[in-house]
């Protein structure tokens, strides 16, 4: 018997009942949901999968970006070329899978230009759909537009009057003429989409890369692209908001603000939020503009990936700065992918 009662648990042996010891359950503490945005664009496939902080910002659990140039030759032929097309769906596998290891409670996956314009564009999403799970949803210019605004605008810069916000595409350019309410909140009163991005304006203005005369040539065609491209809605914006406030979010104003902070290699964490004098922007401009893509490829912050196609998001950039002059320019590293996992968040009432 003694050794039976040495078995026992203490309390059991005090003749106290061992359940009634037992610390209460303790609550379940839920884990914050994850959330994904998928943003494919003419040039890039970007993923960002994210969760809400208590103070409204954004903690990244993963992120993935690969240039896909899924809207090369698009403007000769009208459709998405096969090696376009495969390049895009290894870039989505990688992003699948991302979402799936990740738990994402809820994710929207959007394609943009290359897909609005390509004939094939529908064809596309189906096989991506078929291949790696994910519904692209092939969204309309107005909602671009309004994605990269809800994904920056807190980077505006304070100050009265409205504010302009553009993003610099592949396929196209978003601008967006922002109005700042009375209780902090943000809304769009004139945008448009201009049908020039990166890629689409250097397939329009080819040239022999090695000939400065002809570099010079395609730059200012490029320019005049652009400016003309820019004019209806440049017609719209009230003269007084012409010394405005401009905030860029874009693959092109990150690049030039991290040659004008010197950076050996990108950082976001220097980048985003920071403020480039318009000046600084134009010089860097021309300076790349006049270099072949050899010496722009020896850029630390450009490279062999983006030194063909960055001269003319130059060309772009200073279009809109000759349209709205600035004294600087702020910078944004967010937008679609971060307007989508807001509304996301907010759908979900976090």
């Amino acid at each position: 018997m003694a050794e039976r009662n040495a078995r026992l648990p203490h309390e059991a042996r005090r003749g106290v009942p061992s359940q009634a010891a037992s610390p209460a359950p303790r609550p379940v503490r839920q884990r914050p949901r994850t959330f994904g945005a998928l943003d494919l664009g003419t040039n890039n496939c970007r993923l960002l999968i994210a969760r809400a902080r208590p103070d409204g910002e954004l903690t990244i659990v993963d992120a993935f970006s690969r240039i896909v140039r899924l809207g090369e030759g698009l403007q000769a032929s009208g459709r998405l070329s096969d090696a376009a097309i495969e390049r895009a769906i290894d870039a989505l596998r990688i992003c699948a899978d991302k979402l799936r290891r990740r738990g994402v409670h809820l994710s929207r996956a959007v394609a943009t230009e290359a897909c609005r314009q390509a004939e094939n564009g529908e064809e596309f999403v189906a096989r991506v759909h078929r291949e790696t799970g994910i519904v692209l949803d092939i969204i309309g210019p107005g909602e671009e537009a309004k994605l990269a605004v809800g994904g920056c605008h807190v980077l505006l810069e304070e100050g009265d009057g409205p504010a302009l916000v553009f993003d610099i595409g592949g396929g196209s350019t978003e601008l967006a003429r922002v109005l700042e309410a009375d209780d902090g909140t943000h809304r769009i009163g004139h945008w448009m989409s201009m049908p020039w991005g990166v890629v689409s304006l250097a397939e329009a203005e080819q040239h022999d890369d090695t000939d400065p005369v002809a570099r010079a040539r395609a730059y200012a065609g490029m320019k005049r692209r652009a400016t003309e491209a820019l004019q209806d809605f440049a017609g719209l914006v009230p003269g007084e908001t012409r010394a405005l406030r401009l905030l860029g979010t874009s693959g092109t104003v990150t690049t030039l603000a991290s040659v004008h902070l010197g950076l050996p290699a990108y950082d976001r964490r220097q980048v985003d939020g920071c403020h480039v004098p318009t000046e600084s922007m134009r010089a860097i401009c021309a300076d790349l503009a006049g270099k072949g893509v050899e010496d722009r490829a020896l850029v630390g912050c450009i490279g062999r990936e983006r030194a063909d196609l960055v001269v003319a998001g130059c060309a772009i950039l200073e279009a809109i700065l000759d349209l709205w002059p600035a004294p600087r320019i702020g910078v944004a590293d967010r937008g679609i992918r971060e307007g989508i996992l807001r509304a996301l968040m907010a759908s979900q009432g976090e």
